[in-house]
């Protein structure tokens, strides 16, 4: 198909070239040739980002699950569509092929409408990785409704903010989850968020866990049952190309957190070229991305991007941890897996545990590495090139955001040469530029700024759900006509891009974006708390681990200090989730301030990474001697 598999670094800049000269005519060439359309768009594109407005295919009629399942059946119809591999090392895993998944999602489907929902309908999805998760979004997709996956690691208060603020009328959730050794009581998790929500009209459990739980009557439904009556024959919904498909919530620097509406077809072609370039996924490939679904990457590359191209796309339940740390190699082996799609923060766990346990599995199937979340260190990479990939497979070192929809910097394996640290280039079609603080375009090469796009691409999130004002000053704001990714970024020499990380208070902690304003929040609903301030410090596991300087209010607080640093951080646990806690608390007297009361966040930033010498000038703060105070009591 012609520029939809690229496989030569001249096809690469030839293709890249087109996209940007003419990339009305580049897009739709894409979509008309590799997708079906119920009808066919009136405009390939409209877009104005002082609005900002952006819309792709305009006028286009088309279903994203007919795209990912219908088609394939004629063709691939016995075909494995996803591979299940439970926690559980010892329960056999569970393939599904594209018929199978036909039935199981117009059965689904069937239950959501007996139960009411219907087209532009928000249905909450809290469920572990199983494979009713992915069922569940593809049921939603089919008759219209619009699903909101929360990651089943959230706590009942996050549960119910979200919830709360897409209005969601449905929520999926199981008995519990199996994570390692331990069981989640997600249900419990449910109840309790949704004493705070009135939307709420039914919820769906699946049985997973078989552990006891509360089911409230006239809301509560196990779905087997239903599923069993259920018909297996769904018609899809015709959608409009700009439809939403689907709401995912990511962490803002400041209060609440954003729920990014992508849209129905930008975002199906867009995750779809990217999957199929970025793993240079063939046939009979089985491709497998650790993430949870409960994240974009899940959303992506996990369902939607794989499916899309009728690939077998891998689901894992677990931990790499469990039963030890040699679980993933064990599956790589056992399905001879082809793409693994995994964290930086998952690589440096499992380098810390050596290579003992990776040498005991062939991994000789593997044919791509990737890494997503966070720029990937130095030494992790080596350690992955080296062992995991034992230097024959190339490793994409992705960057892109759940705003963005699908990858928008990445090596193309066996295209683009890598670099370690190094993202590389620019996706198809993706303009990048750096701008200075002035807001000037940086041009050429070894050049340092922040990192904005200049062109819209196809699966660009369309606005924030209930506020397009916040999506027009967060994203639109800084710089003129320009998408702002709230990244930093340099250009090397011959135009690679590395990710510096983040201009603003949101730290990626083991992956994951923490906002640091609502930690900060929590932990000043401690009764024995005047203040909080979060930063950020190296780590070499998780990357980044959250490091909280506190006021308490009485300095002589009688209560031993290791009990409050407990207390704060299960605060932090029931109001944001376990993936919030802080890894250091250190108690002080003050925070260092400018004079119009701004906390200064570089100065704690370069004490909790042991940077004292480089603090630069505090003579202009409000309060210049707290800083050797909090200098001298480090943890």
């Amino acid at each position: 198909m012609s520029n939809y598999h690229i496989k030569h670094l001249e096809e690469y800049f030839q293709v890249y070239r087109k996209s940007v000269n003419q990339p009305e005519a580049f897009w739709e060439e894409i979509a008309e040739e590799n997708f079906m359309w119920r009808k066919k768009w009136n405009a390939v594109l409209d877009w104005d980002f002082s609005k900002p407005s952006v819309q792709w295919f305009r006028g286009a009629k088309l279903n994203i699950t007919e795209n990912c399942i219908d088609r394939h059946l004629l063709t691939r119809g016995d075909q494995t569509a996803i591979l299940f591999e439970p926690n559980n090392p010892n329960e056999p895993a569970e393939p599904i092929s594209y018929k199978q998944l036909s039935v199981r999602v117009n059965k689904f489907a069937n239950v959501l409408k007996s139960k009411g929902i219907q087209k532009g309908d928000r249905v909450c999805i809290y469920l572990p990785m199983i494979p009713e998760l992915s069922v569940a979004l593809l049921a939603c997709a089919r008759i219209g409704a619009i699903h909101s996956v929360v990651f089943a690691g959230f706590s009942a208060t996050a549960l119910a903010t979200r919830i709360n603020d897409s209005d969601c009328k449905m929520i999926i959730t199981s008995d519990g989850a199996f994570r390692g050794n331990k069981t989640i009581d997600l249900k419990g998790i449910v109840d309790e968020a949704l004493d705070r929500c009135t939307c709420v009209e039914s919820v769906l459990v699946v049985k997973r866990i078989e552990s006891e739980i509360q089911m409230k009557s006239g809301r509560d439904f196990w779905i087997a049952p239903l599923l069993e009556k259920a018909s297996d024959t769904c018609q899809i919904e015709i959608m409009d190309a700009e439809d939403p498909l689907f709401i995912l919530y990511t962490s803002g620097s400041t209060g609440m957190p954003k729920g990014m509406v992508h849209s129905t077809a930008g975002y199906m072609v867009y995750s779809a070229y990217t999957f199929k370039n970025t793993f240079q996924y063939t046939e009979n490939d089985v491709y497998w991305c650790t993430a949870d679904i409960g994240w974009i990457t899940g959303h992506s590359y996990i369902v939607y991007g794989p499916l899309a191209n009728g690939a077998t796309t891998l689901m894992f339940e677990g931990v790499p941890s469990y039963p030890d740390f040699g679980r993933f190699w064990e599956i790589v082996q056992k399905h001879k897996v082809n793409q693994f799609y995994t964290a930086p923060t998952a690589i440096r766990a499992l380098a810390k545990h050596g290579t003992e346990l990776v040498n005991t599995y062939d991994l000789s199937s593997l044919k791509v590495l990737g890494s997503v979340g966070e720029p990937i260190n130095e030494e992790a990479w080596h350690w992955y090139n080296d062992n995991i990939g034992k230097r024959n497979s190339p490793i994409v070192d992705t960057w892109w955001q759940t705003e963005t929809g699908g990858i928008m910097i990445t090596p193309i394996p066996y295209v683009t040469p890598t670099k370690p640290t190094y993202a590389t280039l620019p996706f198809i079609g993706i303009q990048a530029c750096l701008m200075d603080e002035n807001g000037q375009e940086l041009k050429g090469n070894q050049v340092e700024g922040r990192l904005c796009i200049k062109f819209p691409w196809p699966s660009i999130a369309r606005t924030i759900w209930g506020n397009h004002q916040r999506y027009k000053e967060t994203y639109f704001s800084a710089y003129e006509h320009k998408y702002f990714t709230g990244d930093g970024a340099l250009r090397d020499e011959v135009g690679y891009y590395r990710i510096t990380g983040r201009v603003d208070d949101v730290i990626i902690v083991s992956g994951h974006n923490l906002g640091t304003a609502p930690i900060e929040d929590a932990i000043n609903e401690h009764p024995a708390v005047v203040e909080s301030a979060i930063v950020g410090f190296p780590h070499y596991v998780k990357g980044s681990a959250l490091y909280g300087y506190v006021i308490l209010k009485d300095t002589g607080e009688s209560r031993k200090h290791d009990n409050l640093r407990k207390e704060i951080n299960q605060i932090i646990t029931e109001h944001i989730g376990p993936i919030a806690k802080l890894d250091k608390i250190q108690f002080t007297d003050g925070l260092p301030k400018t004079r119009s009361g701004k906390i200064m966040r570089r100065i704690l930033r370069k004490i909790a990474a042991n940077e004292m010498e480089n603090i630069g000038d505090i003579s202009t703060l409000l309060n210049p001697e707290v800083v050797q105070s909090i200098i001298d009591n480090k943890l």
